[in-house]
């Protein structure tokens, strides 16, 4: 429970939920540190969450309050996440990510079934008569204070390249490649071609989900980065080890 502000946005929490989960080191040089964050776990302070976020641990862990997200997951999506640690270095690795300079690779659980027509924006297949690979570009809009995004008419300002990698039952796994990071991007994208993700409360309904259930973690990993470091021209590829889970039902 947060009750109060401090100076420089401080908040006091008497009282927050302990989340079974902790974000894994993958990577760590003077400049930037990269964690598998698991699911559940949001990237920064936000609502009831303080202490049980990715930055504050790692900022504890390290003992540098300096630390800042380079980017952001969703707290339901799992896998690689990037921190910088030097003030100095912040704006090259964020404008890595606002300006598309870095590869990103998702994997997901979804239905094995027909894909459907979307309402607004276009599906292109890349390999015809095959249905998959595509690419799914629409307008995504997400507001502060509503749950969902959604899809509506407009100039394009959201890609993804979704491919069919394997199949287990009635689930299979996708591949998905966002060329832009609106949010919910990949969620709404995949909800929108009749293959909404496995363990997802927002979409295509909100399902109410208790604070403390950890039972049914959203099928969705940032399961790999590529990019080229800003400091030093090298190329960078961080990779998630945090499984899907096959046996989760749709």
């Amino acid at each position: 429970m947060v009750v109060g502000s401090g100076q420089r946005g401080c908040r006091i929490v008497l009282e927050e939920p302990q989340i079974p989960f902790e974000p894994r080191v993958i990577h760590e040089d003077r400049r930037i540190i990269v964690v598998d964050k698991p699911h559940f776990l949001a990237t920064t302070p936000r609502g009831m969450w303080y202490a049980e976020t990715v930055l504050v641990k790692i900022r504890r862990l390290y003992g540098e309050p300096d630390i800042i997200p380079a980017h952001r997951l969703d707290r339901a999506t799992a896998g690689v996440l990037v921190l910088v640690r030097d003030p100095a270095a912040r704006r090259a690795y964020q404008m890595l990510f606002q300006e598309h300079r870095v590869r990103k690779v998702y994997q997901c659980l979804a239905p094995v079934r027909p894909i459907v027509r979307p309402q607004t924006g276009t599906v292109r297949h890349l390999d015809p008569p095959r249905v998959f690979p595509l690419e799914r570009r629409s307008r995504v809009i997400k507001r502060r204070g509503i749950l969902q995004a959604w899809e509506e008419r407009g100039p394009v300002n959201a890609i993804t390249r979704v491919d069919l990698t394997a199949g287990q039952g009635s689930l299979a796994g996708y591949t998905l490649y966002p060329r832009t990071g609106k949010t919910h991007q990949l969620r709404v994208h995949m909800n929108a071609l009749g293959l909404p993700i496995v363990g997802d409360d927002l979409y295509p309904r909100i399902q109410t989900q208790a604070y403390d259930d950890f039972s049914r973690p959203l099928q969705l990993v940032a399961r790999r980065l590529e990019f080229t470091d800003p400091f030093t021209g090298v190329k960078r590829i961080f990779t998630s080890a945090v499984p899907l889970d096959p046996q989760e039902e749709a």
